[in-house]
């Protein structure tokens, strides 16, 4: 029998869900945005869990904001197994306001703002590197604090495995450099010039100095449209794909990070966010969609 919300109408009907979708889109857009790291799938994951939400019987459903979550975090792990093949066996530090105990199906728009502030390019880039399943279990969990007995159906593991699989990941994200302080800028920057210099001049076994083994290089819808290749793994793919180009790149900040900027005169084309640990390249997220650009408020610096 299904529930009455106490103005007569039943838990379930189709006002109803929309409704209390329409509460829950903004928490859920967050999640599946820091999963997937591009506004366009994001929304086509949102859009699905809509979709199974008008065919699924939520009645005796008692947390329907959680309910939500997990739903739009097995459309985005299904969206990021489905990109290329990636490993699932085995990165801007996280602030404390991210990773915080936040209750699940409650939206908080303070909180969200706060989160969103902090996820930038760079992080995105980080999340990257992380497989599928590590970054579901890093997001809901560190970020969104979603009990890890609640993540394991989602990525397949029983709540033990999926801990370890947001410890692994946890490592990675907190092992990357951050990019705060003036001397930390200096430091990426003197690793994307080394990069650029190694790209430009067709140096392979330099560029395959500054590349962490397990680089992941991503590209944005736009950026692919424009030809890019969706995704690339390894060292040695990314330092294939570079080596001898990278001509008309120039230096810039990128969202306040050292990148580089493929740009139409000062109009930038395609931006490179750059994520280091350990004095090498760990990501590198293309963003050419308009509006994430204009959002990002590049800077360029003198080359």
């Amino acid at each position: 029998m299904a529930m009455d919300e106490g103005d007569g109408r039943r838990v379930g009907d189709p006002g109803w869900l929309a409704e209390r979708f329409e509460e829950n889109r903004t928490h859920l857009r967050a999640v599946a945005y820091r999963m997937l790291g591009s506004s366009t799938e994001a929304d086509d994951a949102v859009q699905e869990a809509w979709l199974r939400l008008s065919r699924s019987d939520v009645d005796e459903v008692e947390n329907l904001g959680g309910w939500l979550t997990t739903v739009v975090a097995r459309v985005c792990l299904d969206m990021l197994r489905s990109r290329t093949s990636r490993r699932e066996d085995p990165l801007h530090e996280v602030g404390p306001a991210a990773i915080a105990d936040a209750q699940v199906g409650v939206v908080d728009p303070e909180r969200e703002a706060l989160v969103a502030d902090e996820v930038g390019p760079a992080l995105l880039a980080v999340l990257e590197a992380l497989a599928p399943a590590e970054r579901i279990a890093f997001v809901l969990h560190d970020l969104f604090g979603v009990p890890f007995d609640e993540i394991a159906p989602v990525v397949g593991r029983s709540p033990a495995a999926t801990r370890q699989l947001a410890s692994r990941a946890r490592r990675r994200v907190r092992g990357a450099d951050p990019v705060a302080t003036a001397e930390d800028r200096d430091r990426q920057r003197a690793i994307v010039d080394a990069f650029l210099a190694a790209a430009r001049g067709g140096d392979l076994d330099a560029l395959l100095e500054l590349l962490d083994p397990d680089v992941v290089v991503r590209a944005d819808p736009a950026a692919a449209a424009m030809g890019a290749p969706v995704e690339v793994v390894g060292a040695p793919d990314v330092a294939a794909t570079y080596v001898g180009r990278a001509r008309v790149a120039r230096p810039a900040l990128v969202g306040g990070t050292p990148g580089l900027v493929w740009a139409r005169g000062d109009e930038p084309m395609v931006a490179f966010a750059f994520a280091t640990s350990g004095g090498r390249v760990v990501g590198i997220e293309l963003i050419a969609d308009v509006d994430r650009l204009r959002d990002l408020a590049i800077a360029f610096v003198d080359d």
